[in-house]
């Protein structure tokens, strides 16, 4: 979820915890002067406890069953109690993770759009491929919050998360549509083997304080963090082709080694003005670093097999991995990011109206050393947003809410280093780009909400966003290192263009229908996007037309029990660039749930994944512009994603 609002353009402040210390989750979708302005489309908020909301613990244990049979274990503590005038909460956790998927492939030399049977005249190859993500999660965190006499608080908060996890791929290539067998040398239909181990090792932790003081008849705010993150990645690729003798055999290895630090510091001042407005300044400074050191080593052999059965062995059983290390294109080098905000903002709240007016100036200063050829390139700016705020209680129910707002995207790390990934897009590289600028845009929100009885709640928002410097990856129309038909793609400023949406939420219980242990809810968001592009005008690339879910909670209460489903779809995406256009499917995603209640233990079914949901792409690749242009493929490839359904059961127990 975190990566996927990341890249729709919602930046989500995300603190791995357990769930049972999560207290809300707010969306907040348009920009204040107040807040950081680090997303086109809004930011996603995880507010945790803290101490004062809870007294005592709890225990947590089970675990996940995947459809091939695996097991990941599921456990976890959280406790909340009095230490020394304060509130103390101490929560740890052990989460295991495992996503087997299964793909298949089919590639031609033309598509339908040139040649209704293609299917049986312009076929190439399939690919059967299995991808198996396997690891586990291990966090500690910690809070501890106290109010002293003269009304001024202080607290501090820590978390620290290690993660390894395993990546498993396993590939056959075949020159038939559904067979199995062995290799082509001796009779049969497997062209290429293929074996892809990688070992992931993550660890990070963030340490944050605050202190909030009375200060000349207002409230003082100072806020201090710091943060590091270390990845060591470790990979190997081999590869046997059985296609003809003698089979030809390659290795490669991968090392990387990534680690990141940041420090924020962060003063904000609130002063009251008059009896129903406020007013808000500060200043807000970052640091963030970042050293990678990314090297590979590769071989190519020509072996003495005479025959090879892909069932019986794996290719990584050949390999001898004797190839020196060498540092990758752009592999060793520092990013060095500073940036120094101000804000100041006047807002007015009584029982009727409410609205807030404030502007924010961020500038940042980037560096980018590349230490394999001791090239540094600058990458300064400076933005000045401006926001506005507007809400009217039009009835006792009713609320109508309004913005414009100016906000900013900066560019990832990953796509302003200067390395070279092989094969990090599929089967094309990637080249980071030092020059990226941030992409900026100018929003307006409408909104309506009413409130359904006690609890339940009925809204609309409508929002337009006219987005300058539209960051994408784009191909730099330089082969790719697996050569005729791969690219190496880039992170670019595409241009200017604008998207626009509507999003409808409801929540409530059926208490009108003499059902209020009865709940049901339904999101519904639906996009539309423009940019113009070297082919024309499309939308943004890979932006789904439309997503909901819809489902329901039954409380059972004479039986200490509920029970519920939700449904979730997403509509198609399309994406384009030079050299290669896919349209994305997506199916639909259910899961169902049942759960007992006893005084202080709860048990919890729940089985998501019900429908074996899948992606299901279609690539449109081409050699040259003019071939795209012309509809003269170089290849079009039939690609299915599929994973099965998966089982949870949890104990809890409070005390």
């Amino acid at each position: 979820l975190t990566d996927y609002l990341a890249d729709v353009g919602i930046r989500v402040r995300y603190l791995h915890s357990d769930i049972d210390t999560v207290e809300r989750v707010e969306i907040i979708r348009s920009s204040s002067a107040n807040r950081s302005a680090d997303a086109i489309a809004g930011t996603l908020n995880i507010v945790l406890r803290d101490g004062y909301s809870l007294d005592g613990g709890y225990l947590r244990a089970g675990g996940l069953l995947y459809d091939d049979g695996e097991f990941k274990e599921s456990l976890a503590a959280v406790y909340g109690t009095e230490f020394a005038g304060g509130r103390l909460l101490l929560g740890a956790n052990l989460q295991g993770r495992y996503n087997p998927k299964q793909k298949t492939s089919l590639r031609y030399g033309d598509s339908p759009e040139n040649n209704v049977n293609f299917q049986t005249e312009e076929f190439d190859n399939r690919e059967d491929q299995s991808d198996t993500r396997d690891g586990d999660d291990t966090s500690l965190n910690a809070s501890y919050e106290i109010v002293f006499d003269n009304d001024s608080q202080f607290n501090i908060s820590a978390m620290w998360v290690d993660t390894e996890r395993t990546e498993d791929e396993r590939s056959f290539e075949y020159d038939d549509t559904t067979a199995t067998s062995n290799d082509i040398v001796n009779g049969g239909n497997l062209e290429t083997d293929n074996a892809n181990v990688k070992y992931i090792d993550q660890t990070n932790y963030n340490i944050n304080t605050a202190y909030e003081f009375p200060l000349l008849n207002g409230t003082s705010k100072l806020k201090f963090g710091i943060a590091k993150f270390d990845e060591s990645v470790y990979e190997q690729e081999v590869e046997l082709d059985t296609s003809e003798l003698p089979m030809i055999f390659e290795e490669e290895q991968a090392q990387s080694d990534i680690d990141d630090k940041e420090w924020t510091l962060q003063w904000q001042h609130s002063q009251p003005w008059g009896d129903s407005k406020e007013i808000q300044f500060g200043a807000f400074l970052q640091n963030k670093k970042r050293d990678s050191n990314i090297f590979e080593a590769e071989d190519e052999l020509e072996l003495s097999l005479t025959s090879w059965d892909q069932y019986a062995g794996t290719p990584l059983s050949l390999a001898v991995f004797t190839s020196e290390f060498e540092p990758v294109v752009g592999g060793v080098n520092t990013l060095e990011e500073d940036r120094f905000d101000v804000f100041a903002l006047i807002k007015h709240q009584d029982d009727l109206f409410a609205w807030e007016l404030g502007v924010r100036w961020e500038s940042t200063d980037s560096k980018i050393n590349d230490k394999t050829i001791g090239v540094t390139e600058d990458n300064n700016y400076d933005f000045v947003l401006p926001s506005a705020h507007f809400r009217y209680n039009v009835s006792e129910n009713g609320r109508v809410s309004a913005s414009v707002a100016r906000s900013l995207r900066r560019p990832e790390f990953d796509f302003l280093t200067p390395a070279l990934i092989e094969k990090e897009l599929g089967d094309n590289d990637q080249l980071g780009n030092p020059e990226l600028k941030p992409e900026s845009a100018w929003g307006m929100d409408l909104g309506y909400e009413y409130r359904l009885g006690k609890s339940g709640v009925v809204g609309i928002n409508l929002f337009y966003r006219k987005v300058n410097d539209l960051i994408e990856i784009a191909n730099t129309g330089q082969e790719g290192s697996e050569g005729e038909g791969t690219f190496v793609l880039q992170p670019r400023n595409t241009g200017d263009g604008n998207v626009k949406g509507v999003e409808l939420d409801l929540s409530t219980p059926l208490g009108a229908f003499s059902m209020p242990n009865t709940g049901v809810f339904l999101n519904y968001s639906w996009l539309d996007s423009e940019v113009t592009d070297f082919f024309g005008t499309r939308k943004f690339n890979d932006q789904s037309d439309y997503v909901y879910n819809v489902g329901f909670i039954q409380d059972l209460p004479e039986l200490g029990a509920a029970f519920g489903a939700t449904y979730r779809k997403q509509g198609d995406a399309y994406g384009r660039i030079v050299g290669e256009e896919v349209t994305t499917s997506y199916s639909a995603d259910f899961e169902v749930f049942i759960e007992k209640r006893w005084e202080n233990v709860t048990l919890r079914l729940v089985g998501s994944n019900l429908l074996d949901a899948s992606k299901d792409e279609t690539f449109n690749k081409f050699d040259t512009v003019s071939d795209q242009f012309d509809r003269s493929f170089d290849e079009y490839e039939i690609e299915s994603e599929e994973a099965g359904p998966v089982y949870q059961l949890m104990l809890r127990y409070a005390f």
